[in-house]
């Protein structure tokens, strides 16, 4: 018997990284599968985002498991595009218990992270793309009348600044890292009587494309104050960073009965990060 038997669950970013590994373990664990993923780039970002070919490999990988999936392209700044994926989704598997706001972006390497741009971007997609992602799933999960979670990904970075360069970019990030948390406790303190469970979790750097790319091993080289600063005191893996699964653990703890009585909290998976 799996964590998520019978379960539904509603991913944003799931195309790669982070939201491909909770959509496939989600779905080891039982869980029907509905998500989204931009799937071109981002003018402010410098490094490539996901593809459609990548968004394919996550629904090849979701349904050799044995479990379903409704993923297309969609951009978290679009909320009428967003409550579609999640109302057709519903439609088509009858019920949602799980949302996970995982969509990111990294807009704070190269020439860009200076431009205005890069500050609207973080914000629209990491701040406002979560209030378009959790505001369409909510009445699907009071629907349902069983409860359910949501886990908004944030950072160690809606924790602490310490990795600020002033840029606009880098302000953008930080600031869409804490202000989920705000949206977070709001939500919960609104849902908590339905048995709506929503927490944030942090994650300290992660192995995923969004940070093992050139763009970021550059801004790391530029400002070796700031790669000082992202070391974590526990070690972890060879390169440093946690894998995407390690974050995965964390969240199946939360999604599952195990966490049912978590809720309202800034759940760090960090290394020991933010300790300092």
């Amino acid at each position: 018997m799996g964590l998520a038997d019978g379960k539904v669950a509603f991913i944003s970013g799931l195309a790669r990284g982070q939201g491909r590994s909770h959509a496939v373990r989600l779905a080891e664990e039982g869980a029907d599968i509905i998500g989204f993923d931009i799937c071109h780039d981002e003018p402010s970002v410098e490094y490539p985002l996901a593809t459609p070919d990548d968004l394919d490999e996550t629904i090849a990988l979701v349904e050799k498991t044995g479990q379903r999936i409704h993923a297309v392209q969609a951009d978290a700044r679009d909320a009428d595009a967003v409550q579609k994926v999640v109302d057709d989704g519903v439609a088509e598997f009858g019920r949602l218990d799980i949302v996970l706001a995982n969509a990111g972006i990294m807009a704070i390497t190269g020439q860009q992270r200076l431009m205005p741009d890069a500050w609207h971007a973080g914000i629209d997609i990491m701040l406002k793309g979560v209030y378009n992602t959790v505001n369409p799933a909510i009445p699907h999960l009071r629907a349902g009348g069983r409860g359910g979670s949501i886990v908004i990904t944030s950072s160690t970075a809606g924790l602490v600044g310490g990795m600020s360069d002033g840029s606009p970019g880098v302000l953008g990030y930080i600031a869409s890292k804490h202000g989920v948390v705000g949206l977070m406790r709001a939500w919960t303190l609104l849902l908590a009587p339905e048995g709506i469970r929503v927490n944030t979790i942090h994650p300290t750097g992660v192995a995923s494309p969004m940070v093992v790319n050139e763009a970021f091993g550059r801004f790391v080289q530029e400002f070796p104050q700031i790669a000082e600063n992202l070391q974590n005191p526990l070690p972890v893996h060879d390169n440093g960073m946690l894998l995407p699964e390690d974050v995965t653990n964390t969240i199946m703890h939360l999604v599952s009965d195990a966490g049912q009585y978590t809720t309202g909290q800034t759940v760090v998976v960090d290394a020991g990060f933010t300790a300092r």
